[in-house]
C-alpha cells in the first residue's frame, strides 16, 4: 500500500520520509491553503445571520498546491495528515482533509512532538481522528478576529486615517500607551538612604540602616537622613547573627513566552528571530548525514517534561556529574490559560550536547539551542546551595542591615551559566564584640516612573494577564510596529536595551478605541475570550454561543462609534501632488511622519519631509559576484551592518560575515 502524508513545512517532509520509508510520499501544503472569503455581506467571509456559517477560498498562493495534492491524493491507498501539534495545525489537517474529499471519521490524523525517527513512527502506530473541537475553537478565533479586524479597521481608517485594529494587537496597544501615560503624569518624590560600612578581617560589609525601633525606617528628606547619622555616631552591637544554608531551585524548562523573553534578554534575540531560529531547529538539522529535529515543537505553554526523557536524563546528569547532581522533576505550577497540549521545549535527545553538533549548526543556531539545553538538563539537576548570612548592626535602636553568601554546592550552576552566582564575603564576625562603622553615607534619591516595555516586559504581561497564545506574541509585536502605533527603540543613547513608545497615531487610536469600545478592548475581556476558546476546544463551550454572545455586544458598540466618533482629516502640507495635482497631506509611517497624496490608493505619490531623506548606501568599491552590481554598506534593523548587492531586491545577496552563517539568516536580514 502507497500512502501521502502531508506535513506544513517543505523542510520537514525529506526528514520524516527517510524515517517512514518507500511506502510513504511525504509532501508539504505550505502552511495554511485557504482562509474565509472577503465576500458577502460585509466582505467577512462569514454569514453571521445564519449561524457564524463561514465561506472558505483556497488562497491564491496555494491552488497550484492544492491542485498537486489532489492529483496525489488519488493515487494512494490512504492519506495521512501531520500539521504540527497545535490549534492551528488541526484545522490545517481539515482543511486539508475538506479539500481532499477525505473522510473525518477515518483515522488519518497523525501528531507528534519532536521530528525523531522514534517519535514520528509511534506517531504512524496510533493516528486518530480530527479532534474537531480543537478545529471549532480555532475557526471560532479566526472569526473573531476576521469580525473584530474588518470592521474596526474600516472604522478607524475612515475615521482617524489608522490602518488596523485586532481582538489582541489593540490590547498590546493599550498597555504600552497607558504605561506611556503613567510616566507622563509620573510626579518624582524625594527620599533618602544611610549607607553604613563595616570592615571586619579586611572585609567591605556593606549595610543599610532600615529599621528604628523595630520599624520601618522612613527618610523623605535630608533631615531624616542627618537625624541617623548624628544618632549612630559610637560603636555598633551586633543584634542578630543568622547562619543557614540558603537554597536556589533551578527555573522551569521554556516555554514559548519563556524562551522569548529570556532570548531576548540574553541572547539579545528579538521574538521573531528567536521563534524563526527555534523553527529550523524543530524541523531537523543534517547531522552529518542524518537529518533531526534538535527540539521539540516551540509553541507550547506547558512546563511538563515526559517521563521518557526524565528517566533518560537522570542516568545522564549521574553519569557525567555525580549522583549528588540528580535532582527531583518538578512539573510546575500549572497557568490557569496553559493549555498543556504538549512539553515543554527540550532537546529530542540528551546526548545531542550542544558541543557535538555545534558544527552544523549557524551561530544563532547554536545559541539559541546551547540555551535550550542547558535550561532544560539544570531543570533536572539539584538545587544549588549557598551559605547564607544575614547580620544587623544596632545602635541607638537604629538597625543596619547586612547580608552576605558564598556558594557552598554548585549544583545546577555547574551547567547554567546563564544566572550570575558572585560570592559576597563577610567574615567571621563575634556577636560579642562591638563594631565601629568605617563610613556612615547618606545618599539623595528620588522615585522613578514605570519602566517602558521592553519585548521581555510586553510578552510576560500579557502571558500573565492571558492574553494572545504562544504563537502570536511575534506576530503581535511586529504588527503594532509596523502599523506606526509604536517605536521600538533603545531607551537611551547609552543603552541598547529597546523600549516600546507609542506614537501620536498610536496614542489616537487607543484613544478612540476607549472611548468607544472600552468593554471589549480590555486585557478582561481578552483573556475571557481565550478562557471561552479552551472550552470551546475541550467540548465544554458551544461556538455559535460565544460568537453570537460577542457579536450581540460589539454591533451596537460599533454603530454607536460610527455616529458619534469624530472624522479628524489629515493635515494638509499646503501644496499640490505633482503627479495628480490632489492636496499633499501629513500621513504617520513605520519611520515616522512623511508626506504623502490624499486621493491614495489611486494615487501612490510620497516624498520624505525635508532634512528626513534616507541616507543613501555608502558603495564599498566591490561588485556584487553574483549580479556584478555595486556591493554597498547597510544598517539593518537590529542596528547592525552587513554589506550586501545594491541591486536589492532584484538581487539578494549579502557578504558572509562568517561561514557559519546561514544563506536563509542573511536573506532574512537584508529584508529587514
Amino acid at each position: 500500500m502507497k500512502s501521502l502524508v502531508i506535513v506544513e513545512s517543505p523542510s520537514k517532509s525529506k526528514t520524516i520520509e527517510k524515517y517512514l520509508g518507500k511506502d510513504f510520499e511525504v509532501v508539504s501544503s505550505k502552511g495554511h491553503i485557504r482562509d474565509l472569503a472577503t465576500r458577502g455581506k460585509g466582505g467577512l467571509g462569514v454569514d453571521v445571520d445564519n449561524d457564524f456559517d463561514p465561506t472558505y477560498v483556497i488562497s491564491k498562493d496555494k491552488k497550484d498546491v492544492v491542485k498537486e495534492l489532489k492529483k496525489k491524493a488519488e493515487k494512494v491507498d490512504a492519506v495521512y495528515l501531520a500539521t504540527d501539534p497545535d490549534r492551528e495545525g488541526e484545522a490545517i489537517s481539515w482543511h486539508l482533509a475538506d479539500e481532499l474529499g477525505l473522510d473525518l471519521n477515518s483515522k488519518n490524523r497523525v501528531v507528534f512532538n519532536e521530528i525523531t525517527k522514534e517519535a514520528v513512527l509511534n506517531a504512524f502506530n496510533q493516528p486518530r481522528t480530527i479532534d474537531m473541537d480543537l478545529v471549532k475553537s480555532q475557526e471560532t478565533r479566526r472569526i473573531l478576529d476576521r469580525i473584530i479586524g474588518f470592521k474596526l479597521s474600516k472604522l478607524l481608517q475612515s475615521k482617524i486615517k489608522s490602518k488596523s485594529a485586532g481582538r489582541v494587537q489593540s490590547v498590546a496597544l493599550k498597555l504600552i500607551v497607558d504605561r506611556e501615560k503613567e510616566i507622563l503624569a509620573f510626579i518624582p518624590e524625594e527620599y533618602w538612604t544611610v549607607e553604613g560600612i563595616f570592615m571586619n578581617q579586611g572585609i567591605e560589609i556593606v549595610t543599610k540602616a532600615d529599621k528604628y525601633k523595630g520599624k520601618k525606617l522612613e527618610m523623605k528628606n535630608e533631615a531624616d537622613a542627618q537625624k541617623v547619622l548624628d544618632n549612630t555616631t559610637g560603636p555598633f552591637d551586633i543584634s542578630k547573627l543568622i547562619r543557614k544554608d540558603r537554597k536556589k531551585q533551578p527555573k522551569m524548562p521554556f516555554i514559548t513566552s519563556t524562551l522569548q523573553q529570556e532570548a531576548s534578554t540574553r541572547l539579545n534575540f528579538n521574538s521573531k528571530k528567536t521563534m524563526r531560529v527555534a523553527q529550523k531547529l524543530y524541523e531537523g538539522v543534517d547531522l552529518g548525514g542524518e537529518t533531526q529535529g534538535l527540539i521539540t515543537y516551540m509553541r507550547t505553554d506547558s512546563t511538563r517534561l515526559s517521563h521518557v526523557f526524565v528517566d533518560a536524563v537522570k542516568p545522564y546528569i549521574q553519569e557525567t556529574f555525580g549522583k549528588e547532581y540528580v535532582g527531583a522533576y518538578r512539573s510546575g505550577k500549572k497557568n490557569d490559560n496553559a493549555q498543556d497540549a504538549h512539553e515543554a521545549i527540550r532537546p529530542t535527545s540528551i546526548h545531542h550536547t550542544p558541543e557535538s553538533v555545534k558544527q552544523y549548526l549557524s551561530n544563532d543556531e547554536y545559541k539559541l539551542y546551547r540555551f535550550i539545553y542547558y535550561r532544560t538538563l539544570a531543570s533536572l539537576m539539584s538545587s544549588a546551595v549557598y551559605d547564607s548570612i544575614s547580620v544587623t548592626f544596632t545602635q541607638n535602636d537604629y538597625d543596619f542591615n547586612g547580608t552576605g553568601q558564598t556558594l557552598k554546592f554548585d549544583g545546577y550552576l555547574k551547567v547554567y551559566d546563564y544566572e550570575n552566582s558572585t560570592d559576597k564575603l563577610i567574615g567571621d564576625l563575634d556577636e560579642t564584640k562591638q563594631y565601629s562603622a568605617d563610613k556612615i553615607i547618606p545618599e539623595q534619591h528620588f522615585t522613578q516612573p514605570p519602566a517602558r516595555y521592553t519585548e521581555a516586559r510586553l510578552i510576560k504581561e500579557l502571558e500573565e494577564l492571558g492574553i494572545g497564545r504562544p504563537s502570536t506574541y511575534a506576530m503581535i509585536m511586529d504588527t503594532i510596529v509596523k502599523r506606526a502605533y509604536v517605536t521600538f527603540e533603545a531607551q537611551s543613547e547609552t543603552s541598547r536595551t529597546k523600549v516600546f513608545k507609542p506614537t501620536d497615531q498610536g496614542s489616537l487610536t487607543n484613544d478612540k478605541l476607549q472611548d468607544h469600545f472600552s468593554s471589549i478592548i480590555n486585557p478582561n475581556y481578552t483573556s475571557n475570550m481565550e478562557s471561552d476558546l479552551d472550552k470551546i476546544a475541550e467540548g465544554d463551550e458551544n461556538n455559535i454561543h460565544t460568537l453570537r454572545s460577542f457579536v450581540d455586544k460589539f454591533y451596537p458598540l460599533l454603530d454607536e462609534a460610527n455616529e458619534k466618533m469624530e472624522k479628524i482629516e489629515a493635515e494638509k502640507v499646503g501644496e499640490l501632488c505633482p503627479e495628480c495635482g490632489g492636496e499633499l497631506v501629513y500621513r504617520n509611517g513605520r519611520y515616522g511622519k512623511f508626506i504623502a497624496c490624499s486621493n491614495y490608493p489611486e494615487c501612490k505619490y510620497i516624498r520624505p519631509l525635508a532634512g528626513k531623506e534616507r541616507p543613501k548606501p555608502e558603495e564599498t568599491g566591490e561588485m556584487c559576484p553574483e549580479c556584478g552590481s555595486p556591493l554597498v554598506k547597510r544598517k539593518s534593523r537590529f542596528g547592525t551592518f552587513f554589506v550586501g548587492c545594491s541591486a536589492y531586491p532584484k538581487c539578494k545577496y549579502i557578504q558572509p560575515k562568517e561561514k557559519k552563517e546561514s544563506k536563509k539568516e542573511s536573506s532574512d536580514e537584508q529584508e529587514s
